[in-house]
C-alpha cells in the first residue's frame, strides 16, 4: 500500500504543477513549495533546537494558535518552523509571530520527509486537527522523534477505520499521544487499537476566549454603528449574499445596520454586490473619503478583522453552509454572546447542532426563513439577548482543551 501511496503522490505532485498554469492558488503553492528547502537551509543550524508546528491551513493555525503561543512562551531558546499545506494558510500567516520560520510542507514523497527532518530535527511535533502525511509521520516514528496530533476529529467512514486505511492507520501510530475533540473520534482511534488518546475537546474555544482579551475597538466601526442593531454577515458566499440584497431593499430602516464580509474580496465581485443594495454603501477601501454614519451598509473588502468586527456585532450571520463550501467559524461570533444564522448545510459541523440546540443559533434553507428570523432578532432585543447569551455560555461550557494538552508535554 505503501508503495502505491508513493506513486500515487508523485502523480499528484505532478498534476498539480501542471494545473498551477491556469489555477492562481495551486500555483501559490507550487512555487511556495519549491523555496521551502532552501528556506529551511538558510535559517537552521545543526546547533539549533527546533520544535515542529504543522497546519493544513488558515482554520487549523487558528485552532493551534493557544497551543502555538505558550510553547512559543516556554521554548525561548528553540526556533520554531511553522508549515501549511493550503495556500489560504500560509499566504495569510506568512508573518506569524510565533515562528522563526513559516514555509510550505514539501510534497510527502520519502525523500522530501528525509531530507526535511535532516534539516529541522524537531523535539517536538505538533500536527492540527487532520493532514496525516505518511511518509512524514513515519520518518518521525523511525528517528523516535516526539510528535502529537491535537483538536482531532474521526468520522467512521474516514480510511483509517476502512480495510483499505492501513497506511493512513500506521501513520497515526506516529504520534505518542493524540487528543480528540469528543469521544466518537476516542471510540474510532480504539478500534483500530491506538490507545494513547485524551478527549480534551476542541482547541478553538481556547482560542475565541482569547479574542475577549484582545482591543476589540474598531473606531470607524463604532462610527458606523451609531449605536444602532447591527446585523454582521461574516464569510459570505453569493448564495447568502442574495438573501441579504432582497432583506435590505425590500427592509430599508434607519434602525437597522449591514456589516457584510464577503469570504471572496476580489474587486468586480465587490462592486456587484455593492450594485445591487439600493441603500448607502461604503467599502473598507473607500472608508476616509465617506461619512459612515449616515451609511447602511458597510462592505468590507480585506481580510484580518472580522474577528474584531463580530464584537460589534448585533446579530451575525456565518457563511458557507448555504451552499457546499463549508460552514465557516462560527465560535467567533458566538464568544461575543451574539445570535447567529446560518445556512442548513451544518451537519459536518457538531458547533452548530449544539448552539441550534441550546437556542443560540438558527440555521434557515430558504429567504422566507431567513427573514423571518432576522426580524424577530432585529426586533425583539429581549428574544436577540437572550439567544445570544445561549451562545456564550456554550463556549465557556467547552474550554480547557489547551490546559490539557500542555500539562501533557508538563509545560
Amino acid at each position: 500500500m505503501s508503495f502505491l501511496y508513493n506513486i500515487g503522490i508523485n502523480f499528484t505532485n505532478y498534476g498539480l504543477k501542471c494545473v498551477a498554469h491556469f489555477n492562481q492558488k495551486i500555483k501559490l503553492g507550487v512555487y511556495g513549495r519549491a523555496k521551502t528547502f532552501y528556506l529551511l537551509e538558510n535559517s537552521i543550524t545543526k546547533n539549533d533546537k527546533t520544535l515542529w508546528f504543522h497546519c493544513a491551513s488558515l482554520g487549523e493555525y487558528e485552532q493551534g494558535l493557544p497551543v502555538f503561543k505558550a510553547l512559543r512562551k516556554h521554548y525561548v531558546n528553540h526556533k520554531i518552523v511553522l508549515s501549511f499545506f493550503s495556500p489560504s494558510g500560509f499566504e495569510i500567516r506568512k508573518n506569524s509571530p510565533i515562528a522563526d520560520l513559516v514555509v510550505y510542507l514539501p510534497i510527502d514523497t520519502p525523500k522530501n520527509a528525509k531530507r526535511f527532518l535532516d534539516i529541522v530535527n524537531p523535539v517536538l511535533t505538533i500536527f492540527v486537527k487532520y493532514d496525516i502525511w505518511p511518509n512524514f509521520l513515519n520518518t518521525l516514528k523511525k528517528r523516535q522523534l516526539k510528535a502529537i496530533l491535537i483538536s482531532a476529529s474521526f468520522r467512521r467512514n474516514q480510511s483509517y477505520f476502512k480495510f483499505y486505511g492501513k497506511n493512513l492507520r500506521k501513520a497515526l501510530f506516529a504520534f505518542q499521544h493524540i487528543f480528540t475533540q469528543n469521544e466518537i473520534s476516542k471510540t474510532l482511534l480504539n478500534s483500530i487499537n491506538y490507545k494513547n488518546v485524551t478527549v480534551s475537546g476542541d482547541t478553538r474555544f481556547d482560542r475565541v476566549l482569547d479574542q475577549l482579551k484582545q482591543d476589540n475597538t474598531l473606531d470607524f466601526v463604532e462610527e458606523f454603528k451609531a449605536n444602532k442593531v447591527c446585523v454582521v454577515a461574516g464569510s459570505t458566499w453569493p448564495e447568502g449574499e442574495a438573501f441579504f440584497i432582497d432583506f435590505i431593499n425590500s427592509n430599508i430602516s434607519n434602525e437597522l445596520k449591514f456589516i457584510i464580509a464577503p469570504h471572496n474580496i476580489k474587486s468586480n465581485q465587490i462592486n456587484s454586490l455593492k450594485e445591487k443594495l439600493h441603500t448607502k454603501t461604503v467599502l473598507f477601501s473607500e472608508k476616509e473619503n465617506e461619512n459612515l454614519r449616515e451609511a447602511q451598509i458597510f462592505i468590507i473588502d480585506t481580510v484580518g478583522i472580522l474577528s474584531k468586527i463580530y464584537s460589534y456585532a448585533s446579530i451575525a450571520y456565518v457563511g458557507g453552509a448555504l451552499g457546499n463550501t463549508g460552514l465557516h467559524n462560527t465560535l467567533e461570533p458566538a464568544v461575543f454572546g451574539v445570535p447567529i444564522i446560518i445556512g442548513n448545510h451544518h451537519h459536518k459541523f457538531p458547533e452548530a447542532k449544539a448552539m441550534i440546540d441550546k437556542g443560540g443559533m438558527f440555521s434557515v434553507s430558504n429567504h422566507k426563513d431567513f427573514t423571518l428570523i432576522l426580524n424577530k432578532l432585529a426586533k425583539e432585543s429581549d428574544f436577540r439577548v437572550k439567544s445570544g447569551s445561549k451562545n456564550r455560555e456554550y463556549i465557556e461550557e467547552n474550554k480547557g482543551a489547551v490546559i490539557q494538552i500542555l500539562n501533557y508535554l508538563r509545560i
